[in-house]
């Protein structure tokens, strides 16, 4: 069974995102999916990076944990809000300090807004970052308008079925890449 990080990158006081990475924790878990862990940037309370873990002097556990955890994740789906018209800096930090760990490895985004466009803006400079550093970008995209009005706080999609419709679809690309990922490493 392949394992999932689910990397939510907001780390506001009052963020929605966060709703949208414990609903695909629960909706993998439940569908026997996957294992599932969420890499919460907001409890890294990372600084912003002066250098890449490559060439830390000291890094911290924090680090050395986050980078292991990104290396041994068979997939990752990114939860991300839209600010201004593009993505957190806390994410763009944690991208910056690794590169290796990133490298081949599947990932799919979802974009999450408080409006009606579902954080589309931040989708393309963030594919185009990842795809800068060598991951293996999902095409399949899920965006979450209105997030307010799509899940609870505690992440409940508030239309499941719906939404557990568009998660399968969002997430079979995803499973198709980790399926190619693994082919290509035993090759």
């Amino acid at each position: 069974m392949p394992h999932i990080a689910i990397l939510s990158s907001s780390v506001r006081r009052e963020r929605k995102s966060h709703n949208v990475a414990l609903y695909f924790k629960t909706y993998l878990e439940e569908n026997n999916l996957s294992t599932t862990e969420i890499l919460d940037l907001k409890e890294y309370n990372f600084p912003i990076f002066e250098d890449t873990i490559k060439t830390f002097q000291n890094p911290t556990e924090q680090v050395l944990d986050f980078a292991a955890k990104i290396k041994l994740a068979d997939g990752i789906i990114i939860i991300t809000p839209e600010y201004n018209g593009g993505f957190p800096a806390s994410l763009k930090n944690a991208i910056d300090l690794l590169y290796d760990e990133w490298h081949g490895k599947p990932i799919c985004i979802s974009t999450v807004s408080v409006g009606d466009f579902g954080g589309l803006q931040a989708l393309v400079s963030l594919q185009f970052i990842l795809w800068k550093i060598g991951a293996w970008t999902v095409t399949n995209m899920f965006p979450v308008p209105n997030v307010s009005k799509s899940f609870d706080d505690n992440g409940n999609a508030l239309d499941k079925t719906a939404t557990d419709k568009l998660a399968k679809v969002f997430l079979a690309e995803l499973f198709e890449n980790i399926k190619a990922n693994r082919l290509i490493q035993t090759t």
